[in-house]
């Protein structure tokens, strides 16, 4: 069923966690990482931080150094968003066989 909510953060599994407990380092990130499995709103948030160039803290389940290479792999996306959801819906579809 879809949200009434007005923004994807209201939906996130993180919403009543610390901040300082999403924006940290080393192996205290895997820990941060682990709040983002199975949250709804995982593409949207990591869409979030790829598109506007958010540089600290976990965010969809990645680290900034995780971002850091997917934007160094496509360097020419203009809307990660887009790209994030045309994967999720390949994953998807039933496949043949």
């Amino acid at each position: 069923m879809p949200s009434t909510r007005d923004h994807w953060s209201e939906d996130a599994a993180c919403r009543s966690f610390n901040p300082d407990e999403l924006f940290v380092d080393g192996p205290h990130q895997n820990r941060a990482k682990a709040v983002c499995t199975g949250c709804q709103v995982r593409i949207e948030c990591l869409a979030e931080a790829l598109d506007n160039g958010l540089v600290f803290g976990v965010w969809g389940g990645m680290t900034e150094r995780e971002r850091r290479a997917l934007l160094r792999r496509k360097p020419n996306v203009t809307s990660r968003r887009k790209v994030l959801d045309d994967a999720l819906r390949e994953s998807e579809r039933p496949r043949a066989g």
